[in-house]
């Protein structure tokens, strides 16, 4: 294969990987930006879009609506891939800028975030819903004016003791064991965005709610 095909190759794989034109949906992973952040509970937002751009073959690092971005082909829908730069508790800063400027209602915007009432490898579909006291889902509603927008609640389980304090236990890093459930969590919100962008909520709801 000469250079000249080699150049062809991946020109093409670019192209079918980042589909031209307006995305039908947006899908937000919500964490915290940084080194310091990585691997962390309340990163399980960004643990999930990094596993659906892999399998896209895009990379999430262009700098639009205070987030890291990507247009991805996902389930043969053209999506905008996000991970917001604005820190957790002002997640909804950065959703709002990419649903007004794509003129995309609320319901076809899916928001993937940690859920400490599931045990890791486990996550819950929902249609809309309250913030259920996450200081991001609780930006999102305040900003947008709305709560129908779909979601995927991933585990990273409970506290240790009630008396553990929440903001340490969300920013605490997983152990071996719960990363290895964590990824079959991450593949599971994957399996279930390629259904939800078709249409078919209910079917991946049936499938992988725990």
């Amino acid at each position: 294969m000469s250079i000249f095909d080699i150049f062809d190759k991946i020109s093409k794989e670019r192209e079918a990987a980042e589909p031209v034109g307006k995305p039908e949906y947006i899908i937000v992973g919500l964490g915290n930006p940084g080194e310091k952040y990585v691997g962390t509970r309340h990163n399980a937002g960004f643990m999930t879009i990094d596993r659906l751009a892999e399998k896209c073959g895009v990379p999430v690092k262009k700098l639009k609506f205070k987030s890291l971005t990507a247009t991805a082909d996902v389930g043969g829908v053209s999506c905008l891939l996000m991970k917001p730069t604005t820190f957790m508790n002002n997640s909804g800063e950065a959703v709002v800028e990419a649903m007004n400027f794509y003129k995309i209602p609320a319901e076809r915007v899916i928001i993937c975030y940690d859920d400490i009432s599931l045990e890791p490898s486990f996550i819950r579909i929902r249609r809309k819903g309250s913030d259920g006291g996450h200081n991001g889902i609780k930006s999102i509603i305040y900003l947008t004016g709305f709560d129908t927008f779909p979601r995927i609640k991933i585990g990273v389980g409970k506290k240790p003791h009630k008396d553990y304090d929440l903001a340490a236990w969300v920013l605490s890093r997983f152990n071996k064991e719960e990363q290895e459930l964590m990824d079959k969590a991450a593949e599971k919100a994957v399996a279930s965005l390629e259904l939800m962008v078709k249409g078919k909520t209910d079917e991946a709801m049936n499938k992988y709610n725990s």
